[in-house]
């Protein structure tokens, strides 16, 4: 795969933070062109360092040399002081910097300035707060307002989902739910926790926990895979239920199934069951399984939730483990009789070669002896008294 680049960059609103002293911070969904959707925050004083050593790096395209040459966008610099009435007045110019910054050519908007700047920092996941003091602030950027240039490449991120049932958080990055809640989601990770927004509230969600309001099936959730992708587990896990596999730390399995609650079903040899997505990291890949991730406990599961209550009357499409394990069993067997084919060709082949190896060449054939009425007219007299 080649270099990562961003293909996308959406403001969603900026925050109001009170440690370690009150300022404010923009949000921006970051789409990459691994199809991941990452959420960072940044000042805008940063913003306008970033800036200024862009312009410094392509000094023709920011109309240094000739102003009829510029392509890079413009952006005002920071006030003396930038309290909250300026940093909401700023988001309209930020969303059309950020457009323009995306398109233009590969060479400004690919360079690793642009994608170093963009990237998840620790800050991002884990923002310093402090329990002392006030909560920070977040101001959504009305969904009205997005109608703009940014909209042209792809549709609004923040979707509404419902809470199903009551959820107790269990530490300080989550955020509590209660049955009927509507939030919205700004992240969707693959481990199955999710990073929602509920009024001035924001925290990961188990994803089990939300539906969304067109209707009870998942459009994002894959088709199963039952090739199998080879994964290597990074965390041992031991079965709580009868349908999960326990495995341990360095066990190489095949993923067959993602699903959005981040408990993937996986085979093991001929066995199949459910196991966290947060433990697995794909063989081959450098170890990008985080300490935090590897610290805190997987999300529940949809089966595990009681007093779940769903407004659509058709439930989620279940596949069962029988039928996960029979699919991947004629798999298996077709893929066993693919390679007994294959050999049974290669043998053909070498025994149809070895004997055209070791034949001699072939001789001429041997013409039929001439009559005797054709001796007599066509060979001399000393030929036919010698054959005759």
């Amino acid at each position: 795969m080649g270099d990562a680049f961003i293909r996308h960059i959406e403001l969603l609103g900026y925050e109001k933070r009170f440690f370690p002293s009150q300022h404010y911070v923009y949000m921006f969904l970051v789409k990459w062109n691994d199809l991941s959707e990452k959420v960072v925050y940044r000042r805008f004083t940063e913003i306008y360092e970033f800036h200024k050593v862009l312009k410094e790096m392509f000094p023709i395209e920011s109309g240094d040399i000739n102003i009829e040459n510029r392509i890079i966008p413009h952006l005002p610099a920071p006030k003396w002081f930038d309290g909250q009435r300026s940093t909401e007045n700023r988001q309209g110019t930020l969303a059309e910097y950020c457009y323009a910054l995306v398109n233009l050519p590969h060479k400004i908007s690919r360079c690793l300035h642009v994608v170093s700047f963009f990237k998840v920092r620790h800050d991002d996941m884990n923002p310093v707060t402090d329990s002392q003091v006030k909560k920070p602030e977040v101001f959504l950027l009305p969904k009205d307002s997005k109608q703009s240039l940014t909209d042209i490449t792809g549709p609004i991120v923040l979707q509404t989902y419902r809470a199903i049932a009551d959820y107790e958080k269990s530490s300080t990055s989550e955020m509590a739910l209660k049955a009927g809640d509507m939030v919205d989601v700004m992240e969707k990770s693959e481990n199955g926790w999710w990073f929602c927004q509920l009024k001035n509230k924001r925290g990961w969600v188990p994803a089990a926990y939300l539906e969304p309001m067109d209707g009870p099936d998942e459009s994002e959730e894959q088709e199963p895979n039952y090739a199998g992708e080879s994964y290597v587990v990074q965390k041992s896990y031991t079965a709580v239920e009868e349908d999960e596999l326990t495995l341990k730390e360095g066990d190489t399995i095949e993923v067959i199934h993602k699903l959005l609650d981040g408990w993937w079903v996986i085979r093991k040899d001929e066995t199949t069951g459910y196991y966290p997505s947060m433990y697995l990291q794909k063989a081959g890949e450098e170890n990008s399984v985080k300490s935090e991730l590897r610290n805190r406990s997987a999300p529940p599961r949809r089966s595990t939730i009681r007093n779940a209550k769903s407004i659509h009357k058709q439930g989620r499409k279940q596949i069962s483990q029988e039928t996960y394990r029979r699919n991947s069993k004629k798999y298996i067997q077709s893929r066993w009789n693919m390679q007994g084919n294959s050999q049974n060709k290669a043998n053909v082949i070498i025994e149809k070669n070895e004997p055209q190896e070791n034949k001699a060449k072939a001789q001429p054939a041997v013409p039929p002896r001439p009559s005797k009425d054709l001796i007599l007219n066509r060979c001399t007299e000393r030929t036919w008294r010698k054959i005759l």
